[in-house]
C-alpha cells in the first residue's frame, strides 16, 4: 500500500477471519485463487478488459461479502469482466467455490483491503462500482472508517468511466445520511433519484444477499443509492 495519505493507510474492513475453511475451500485458495487474483506488485493494464480477454466492459465490486451478488451478475451478464474485493477469507472462500461451480471465467479478485486496490487500478477503468451493505462503523469515533469518504469518493471517481455509476446500498440510516451529504457535496457525482422509488427499491437486476435478507428479517429497511459520475 502506498504511503501518500492517510487515507490510504485506513482499513475499511473488520475481521479478516470467521469459521475454518472446509478442505475443499482450503484447496481451491491454493490452485483456483492464483489464476485469479489480481497482481498489485505488477502495473495494472491500461485497458482492463485485457484481463477477462473478450469482454466489453468491466464492473467493480467493493466488498462482495458472501459473494451472491457477484455470482449472479457474472452468469447474467458473460460479456462482463467483473473484480470482487474482500478482505474476509471465508467471503472469498465462499466466491472461490461459487465461481469453480459454475466455470465462470469472468470475475477476477483481489484478496485484501480495497484501498490497495484502488491505488493500483488505472484511470476510467470501470463502467459501474458496487458496494453493497458494507461496515457501517456504527460507533461515531469509527465513522472515519466508513467507505464512503471525500477522499474515497475522489479515489473512486478516478477509476470510474465519466456516465458510470457508483452503486450504494445499506440499512443503516444514519450511514445512508452519512454517505448522502458527502456524495451530494461532491464534484465528482450526482444522484440520479428522481422520486422515492427510485432510492426505496432494488433497480432491476439487483442480486440480493444473505445479509439483506437477514436485515429485511430482522426489521431494518435497505436504501438503494445510484450516483453518476460526472
Amino acid at each position: 500500500m502506498r504511503p501518500d495519505s492517510n487515507s490510504t493507510q485506513r482499513a475499511f474492513f473488520g475481521r479478516r477471519k470467521g469459521h475454518p475453511l472446509k478442505a475443499r475451500q482450503a484447496a481451491l485458495f491454493e490452485t483456483l485463487l492464483p489464476r485469479l487474483a489480481l497482481d498489485l506488485t505488477k502495473p495494472a493494464p491500461t485497458d482492463l478488459r485485457t484481463l477477462f480477454g473478450n469482454v466489453d466492459e468491466a464492473r467493480l465490486e467493493i466488498g462482495f461479502g458472501g459473494a451472491e451478488h457477484i455470482i449472479a451478475q457474472a452468469k447474467a451478464n458473460p460479456r462482463i469482466g467483473f473484480v470482487g474485493s474482500d478482505a474476509f477469507i471465508n467471503g472469498v472462500a465462499k466466491a472461490l467455490v461459487a465461481i469453480d461451480d459454475e466455470k465462470l471465467t469472468n470475475i477476477r479478485l483481489h484478496f485484501g483491503d480495497a484501498s490497495e486496490l484502488l491505488n493500483w487500478l488505472p484511470t476510467s477503468a470501470f463502467t459501474r462500482i458496487d458496494l453493497l451493505y458494507p461496515d457501517p462503523w456504527p460507533k461515531r469515533r469509527h465513522w472515519k472508517r466508513r467507505f464512503i469518504q471525500d477522499d474515497n469518493l475522489k479515489r473512486l471517481a478516478r477509476i470510474l468511466k465519466p456516465g458510470g455509476e457508483l452503486r450504494f446500498v445499506t440499512d443503516i440510516a444514519g450511514y445512508a445520511a452519512y454517505a448522502l451529504a458527502r456524495v451530494l457535496r461532491s464534484q465528482d457525482f450526482v444522484w440520479t433519484a428522481e422520486c422515492a422509488d427510485d432510492w426505496r427499491k432494488a433497480w432491476p437486476d439487483f442480486a440480493g444477499t444473505r445479509y439483506e435478507a437477514k436485515a429485511k428479517r430482522e426489521g431494518r429497511v435497505p436504501a438503494y443509492f445510484v450516483f453518476r459520475r460526472v
